[in-house]
Order: structure tokens, then C-alpha cells, then sequence
């Protein structure tokens, strides 16, 4: 699927577009024509089923994930059990149907390339 972009753009995230804040997830997303590019940050003690799930109300988290890791360290379990720690310095694609979880007493922060956007909406909004 080939993209045609006509228009320059450049934003920074420290004045995004958007900000989304669920409890211990800060989420700064910037719209670039059809795409979205996020930098998400999650506190110590963050975890998926505890600070998402209540808001989008699925049993695990149906997004595709692909991006790279700043700093911190995350676990992520697939339904079927599978497991990945990612931390600094990782690009990585996490499929739908996964729990995730912080590790250790530093935030994860990470930036995405792929379902920003979507990230943190209610399920009805997601389509």
C-alpha cells in the first residue's frame, strides 16, 4: 500500500496534538496527514489489565503495537502464553491479544508508529 505524502510536517512531542492520561499512562500523539506517531510513557506499577482494560473494555489488548523502546523495561504475555521483555534500544511488533506490564521502578517509555491513535479509546470508538 503505497502512501503519498505532499506536505511537509514536522511536530514536536512536547507540544503534541493530543494527550491522553488514564491512570498511570501519559500518551502524546501527533497527526501527521494519515498517520499518527505516539510517545507513550507508563509508570511503575503500570499494567494493561489494571490501567486499560477498565477503558476498553476487552479481556486483552486487541491493538497491534509496533515501535521502539526509549527507556524502561516491559513485559508482554500473548493470550496464547508466549512472553517478550522489551527494553532500551528495542523495535518491536506486539500482535493483538496481549496483556503487558511494567517492569522495575523506572517508567517505560516507548514510541509508536503503529495504533497510537487508537490507544486507550473505548472499544465502541475503536470501530
Amino acid at each position: 500500500m503505497a502512501t503519498a505524502a505532499h506536505t511537509l510536517q514536522v511536530k514536536s512531542h512536547s507540544t503534541p496534538d493530543e494527550r491522553r492520561a488514564p491512570e498511570k499512562t501519559l500518551l502524546e500523539l501527533n497527526h501527521l496527514a494519515e498517520f499518527s506517531v505516539g510517545r507513550m510513557t507508563m509508570q511503575p506499577g503500570w499494567t494493561w489489565a489494571d490501567n486499560i482494560k477498565p477503558t476498553v473494555n476487552t479481556d486483552s489488548c486487541r491493538l497491534l503495537h509496533v515501535g521502539y523502546c526509549l527507556s524502561g523495561t516491559l513485559e508482554v504475555m500473548l493470550d496464547d502464553g508466549a512472553t517478550a521483555t522489551i527494553t532500551v534500544g528495542d523495535s518491536y511488533l506486539i500482535p493483538s491479544g496481549h496483556n503487558a506490564w511494567v517492569v522495575g521502578d523506572e517508567p517505560y517509555v516507548a514510541i509508536e508508529m503503529h495504533s497510537a491513535a487508537s490507544y486507550g479509546v473505548p472499544t465502541s470508538e475503536n470501530g
